[in-house]
């Protein structure tokens, strides 16, 4: 919950002078708007795949209702992370959950877009494959530094969150076509920006691990000699 820690250990909480001291820190509540629609993602996510797998998983009006969960939890994707950032409402659950939320919602909707045979399954795989790989690469180089979300990955999200939600409704004539040429597109921007990431990272770390050897080497020179 928001609270204010208490002061420092052998501390007053007052500044010098007897002043009281900026030593409060707010703190983000777990309870936050942001996390909060997090959650509400989460819960979206097995909502969604019964909604979609309906009566087999080809009724029009259940697919509909599937494509507002879908819609909704993309959505509150794009507003959580806004909340959290602008009202430093940013704490470790939100850190985990958020990241697993979208990627979970993404995977529900391509496994079973490709399980009903609407979907190639190499398209979900390509794409699930490049979001694991991204996920898994960032904790490699994580230590030497953050790679930062660019704008092709925020086109490549909007891309495949609007190409999957075409996908679940059940659309025929010209917006099936439509719906192709998207998808085509979401995989297209998933591989570049897929390989964009890979030669960041791999910048990164060398950047990181040249620092660390300069750094030893200065530590090293400034020991007295023995």
């Amino acid at each position: 919950m928001t609270g204010v820690p208490a002061p420092a250990q052998g501390g007053t909480g007052r500044a010098p002078g007897g002043k009281l001291g900026a030593v409060a820190v707010n703190q983000a509540s777990l309870w936050n708007i942001a996390n909060i629609l997090t959650m509400v993602r989460l819960v979206l996510v097995p909502a969604f795949v019964v909604l979609l797998l309906q009566d087999g998983g080809y009724d029009p009006a259940w697919r509909a209702w599937a494509w507002a969960a879908f819609a909704v939890a993309m959505i509150t994707d794009i507003f959580d992370g806004h909340l959290a950032r602008t009202y430093n409402l940013v704490t470790d659950f939100g850190k985990i959950a958020d990241p697993i939320a979208d990627k979970a919602i993404m995977a529900a909707g391509l496994i079973c877009l490709s399980a009903l045979d609407d979907l190639p399954w190499w398209v979900t795989g390509v794409i699930l494959f490049r979001e694991l790989g991204i996920t898994l690469m960032r904790f490699w180089v994580i230590r030497h530094g953050v790679i930062p979300a660019s704008r092709g990955g925020k086109m490549k999200t909007l891309a495949q969150g609007t190409a999957v939600g075409m996908y679940v409704l059940a659309l025929t004539g010209p917006l099936a076509t439509l719906r192709w040429w998207v998808m085509a597109l979401a995989v297209v921007l998933t591989v570049a920006t897929g390989l964009d990431y890979v030669r960041q990272a791999v910048v990164l770390r060398r950047r990181g691990l040249a620092a660390e050897r300069a750094a030893r080497a200065a530590r090293a020179a400034a020991e007295p000699p023995r």
